[in-house]
């Protein structure tokens, strides 16, 4: 047990998760169906792992072309991948030219165009793991920007080494669709390939890792895209209304719900818009990719009409804090330590736990120790000398403290926090929200309590002239029936069982109607009804009131 937890461990740090079988056979089958079928087929995986896609391929090819000739190149760092990728190989009878070598760095000795199919499921590690260092040295080397993973590099260098109107097989975590930090993937495939079918296999837990995972089929070849987009994610109450098996489903042409492991998912079909402008997005390689369908789209072009801001123009969205060392900075039972840090930097901390839409309940007592003057602006530490109790509190710890190298290496002192944001605010009211809820969580904190890491927040310092009725027409429209289903048109970030991310890329884009209109007046006035004067969710009808005020049905499924 303890090897296969080291082993796991391993497979983690290197980003190292194996195709399963199944699933591989499905990406070979989608990229095989866009390659020349005359000739010497070229096929490399530059991450072969053990070798399960490149074996898949060759049994593809047999079924369906068993007379062309095909040539296997497979690169892995790892020798125990390449020694089991050649055992497999040979007992199959199959001829892998497989190389225990970077592929990164072995790559330049490669030939442009050396490739028809590239097929690859690459190392997902992110730039934490992979050091600033190592990630600006690959951003630089490949021409990409911002943070990266390791994905990043393997996908920028197919272009160079696919033959005109060569395929792209990709497998990766679908992240890349909608986040900020996938922009790179998101250049590289729609301005030097062009994708044909994408599919995004969310929570349908085909890894062993705690993955979801999206396959990308593109061609290296001139035109606009005109992609095959698919989405598949678990759907909680209902029954099954196909009979086929999961992966029949997702190549058929309608979309269906499926039965598979015992769950049911919905698989919806669609086409890919990319570079899309919306009334809260621009356009370019940061803009998420969406999936497009007539009816959405006319939804989603009805709402722009009574668009008037989106929430991030109107306020700035700040995570919470983010101590990098919880046990030592947060606890609900601070009268236990001893000692006991003076009660004045012991603040009240908002976590995900408390949040309800519309409302803060502090059930839990946990504080945090919060080491700054809450009075200045910027983060200013509080002088130990003067907080006897913290600071022998604090260099009991000073040897955890102290390892965080990144913050000494920040310029802080030992016993700050990473993330402190701007303590001076903590003091105003603000709107709070937690990262990940299968529902939208809005609500307004008037305590002044510190926000945790996992919540987000916007101070009602930002928003105006008058910044509570502002503040309850984003809570109204966030927590509304059409807050959700624009933020999952639009976003589209689900993780397991529904949940989703309400991170400040994506809640930054909801919508506003303009607050001076009649209808937006009214989605203050009752949510004021429902904060100020007891007047229940069930009977404040914001959810009609709010589709009013972008001219659609408050009905979630019709536009």
């Amino acid at each position: 047990m303890a090897l296969q937890a080291r082993d796991a461990q391993e497979r983690k740090r290197h980003g190292r998760h194996y195709t399963p079988p199944e699933l591989a056979r499905f990406l070979a089958r989608r990229a095989l169906r866009y390659v020349p079928r005359a000739g010497v087929l070229r096929v490399l995986d530059p991450a072969c792992g053990d070798g399960e896609l490149l074996l898949a391929v060759h049994r593809e090819i047999c079924s369906s072309a068993p007379d062309l000739e095909v040539q296997l190149v497979g690169f892995d760092l790892d020798r125990r991948a390449v020694d089991e990728t050649c055992t497999r190989a040979a007992a199959a009878g199959v001829e892998i030219d497989c190389r225990a070598v970077d592929f990164l760095t072995a790559s330049d000795g490669l030939a442009d165009g050396s490739f028809d199919l590239i097929i690859s499921n690459p190392p997902y590690v992110r730039t934490q793991q992979l050091g600033g260092a190592t990630a600006q040295l690959l951003s630089k080397q490949f021409g990409l920007r911002g943070r990266i993973d390791l994905t990043h590099p393997f996908v920028a260098i197919a272009p160079r080494l696919l033959t005109p109107g060569g395929v792209l097989g990709l497998l990766c975590a679908n992240r890349f669709l909608t986040t900020r930090a996938g922009a790179n993937l998101r250049r590289i495939l729609t301005s030097e390939l062009t994708p044909v079918e994408l599919y995004d296999l969310g929570d349908t837990k085909l890894f062993a890792a705690a993955v979801l995972p999206a396959i990308t089929v593109a061609l290296r070849a001139n035109g606009p895209p005109n992609c095959r987009y698919v989405s598949v994610y678990e759907e909680l109450g209902v029954e099954p209304d196909c009979g086929t098996g999961l992966f029949d489903a997702l190549a058929g042409e309608d979309g269906c719900r499926v039965g598979a492991g015992g769950r049911v998912f919905a698989v919806e079909v669609g086409v890919l818009v990319t570079g899309e402008v919306t009334p809260t997005v621009t356009a370019g390689s940061d803009t998420a990719w969406r999936m497009s369908r007539p009816a959405i789209d006319h939804w989603l072009g009805r709402i722009a009409d009574r668009t008037w801001r989106s929430f991030g123009e109107v306020g700035r969205i700040r995570v919470g804090i983010k101590t990098t060392a919880d046990r030592v900075f947060i606890s609900d039972q601070w009268d236990q330590k001893d000692p006991s840090p003076e009660p004045e930097l012991l603040r009240e901390l908002i976590t995900h736990h408390d949040l309800q839409p519309w409302q803060v309940a502090m059930s839990r007592g946990t504080k945090v120790l919060y080491p700054y003057d809450l009075l200045q602006p910027r983060r200013t530490p509080i002088d130990l000398a003067e907080y006897p109790c913290a600071a022998e509190y604090l260099r009991s710890h000073e040897q955890v403290l102290s390892g965080r190298r990144y913050v000494l290496d920040g310029g802080r002192k030992w016993f700050e926090i990473w993330v402190p944001q701007r303590p001076h605010l903590w003091r105003a009211p603000k709107l709070v929200f937690p990262d990940i809820s299968e529902r939208p969580r809005f609500a307004l904190d008037r305590s002044g309590a510190v926000v945790n890491g996992d919540c987000y927040w916007i101070s009602l310092t930002d928003l105006g002239d008058a910044p509570t009725d502002l503040a309850y027409l984003l809570m109204g429209v966030a927590n509304s029936t059409l807050g959700l289903k624009f933020y999952d048109a639009v976003c589209g970030n689900r993780l397991y069982s529904g949940r989703r991310r309400w991170i400040t890329q994506y809640v930054a884009r909801l919508p506003l109607p303009d607050p001076a209109c009649p209808a937006a007046c009214e989605i203050v006035r009752r949510v004021r009804a429902l904060l100020e004067d007891g007047v229940p969710v069930a009977d404040s009808c914001i959810d009609e009131v709010v589709a009013a005020a972008f001219g659609v049905s408050a009905d979630a499924d019709h536009g």
